[in-house]
This record gives structure tokens, sequence and C-alpha cells, in this order.
């Protein structure tokens, strides 16, 4: 299990946002580059990125910088929001990046997915984005009926070996992870799977590690180690 500093950009900036709203964001830096360097140097093992513009109008739209980002450190970057084509993931895999984040697209063609694991393998992740055990599409803007669990299942038989499974309701939020759900998803899967969402404290995380699942990839921190809540060398510690 690592942790995994979370790099939001909107409009070019770094920026929380509570609950996925658009409208209550939180900006915390005008330069993601130098953001990407300071958590490099804390002691990140790998960087979570997304763009949030490009989550919002369905393809990339950050990727300059991104690209700058990459290219300014040394550890690995997964990288999500608006890949929604063939041709933005190659995008983004060319810019250097080792992880691409699928959302919406996985839910809506079986097919893409199929293709992208079989033409990148491991390099492939699913954002699995829920709110009451049910899937939550299109930048967080569309409910659908789709049980994150059984979702979960099918990508496993795709060969989709890691998902990131966030609890929108907790996301931004600071009030701890739903930690039942998070067992349920654990249990109902042999996936790697990263967790998202609500980490308030250094307690959350020793939660997460007391779960003792060998599934459990890792942890997104975002809003407690931007309002210095705790250290990522703090964190690094527990896990």
């Amino acid at each position: 299990m690592i942790i995994l500093p979370a790099i939001d950009i909107r409009m070019g900036r770094v920026v929380r946002l509570l609950q996925g709203d658009f409208t209550k964001e939180t900006v915390y830096s005008g330069d993601p580059v130098n953001m990407a360097k300071k958590w490099e140097k804390d002691g990140a093992a790998m960087l979570h990125i997304v763009d949030l513009d490009g989550a919002y109008l369905g393809k990339l739209k950050n990727l300059p910088i991104i690209k700058e980002l990459v290219s300014a450190i040394k550890i690995p970057v997964e990288l999500g929001g608006g890949l929604r084509t063939e041709g933005e993931v190659d995008n983004a895999i060319s810019c250097g990046i080792k992880k691409v984040v699928i959302g919406t697209r996985a839910y809506t063609d079986e097919n893409f997915i199929k293709k992208l694991v079989r033409k990148y393998r491991d390099a492939v992740i699913v954002a699995v984005d829920a709110a009451g055990g049910e899937i939550i599409s299109e930048g967080w803007k569309r409910q659908t009926s789709i049980k994150a669990k059984d979702f979960i299942e099918k990508l496993c038989g795709f060969g989709i070996e890691t998902v990131i499974y966030t609890d929108i309701l907790k996301d931004g939020t600071m009030k701890s992870p739903n930690m039942d759900s998070i067992k349920e998803i654990l249990d109902s899967t042999t996936c790697r799977v990263i967790i998202s969402g609500g980490i308030s404290c250094l307690d959350d995380i020793k939660n997460l590690v007391a779960l003792n699942r060998k599934n459990l990839a890792g942890v997104i921190v975002g809003k407690a180690l931007y309002e210095g809540v705790f250290t990522l060398q703090e964190a690094n510690k527990i896990v």
C-alpha cells in the first residue's frame, strides 16, 4: 500500500473540489509542476493527476502542463480526466504517463476497455466512482444503476488489474472513508484497489492498513495534505 498525493488541475491551477462540485473549488497552487516536485521531494512513490477540465468536457485540456509535470519528476504518474478515446490515451502514454485512468467510457463501451487492455495491459486503470454503492459517471454528473462491486468483478474478467474506488459522498469532505463499503469492495474482488475519498487524519490511514488486505494497493490523499493536517512523511511511515 502506498500514499498517492493528488494533483487535480483546473484551468492550469491545483485545486480541490468538494464532492466533485465545480462551484465548490479551493485553489491551492497556481503551479502544478512545482507541486509535483514538492510531493516527489517529500517522498511520494507515485502521483495521482486529474485533468478536471478534461473530466468535465470529455477530452484532455491540460496536457501541455501535464507533459511538463511528467518531465520535471522521476516518479511515475497516473492520469485521469477526459480519457475517452484511444487517441487521448495514446497522447497521455506518449507524454510519459505510466498509468491511464479510464472513467466514463469504461461504463459505456466494454470493447473500448478490452482493446486498451490488449494494447497497454496493466497500464490501464479504471476509476470506479460511486455514491451509495452505485456508479457515477461523466465527471460525477450522471447517476447510474450499475453496482460498483458488480462492475469491478466484470472488469477483472476483462483483464483489468487495478481499479480506483472513490466514494464521491466522501471526496473532499475530510469526514473519513466509509470503511464498510471499502471492506465490501476489497472482499468482492481480486483486483488491486486504490482507495480515494475522505481521508481526514492519520487514523484513517491506520484503519486502512489495519484491514490487512493484500489487494489494497494504495490510497489517494488530497485535501488533508494540502490543508496540512498531516505530512506525506508521516503518512508514509504508517504504510
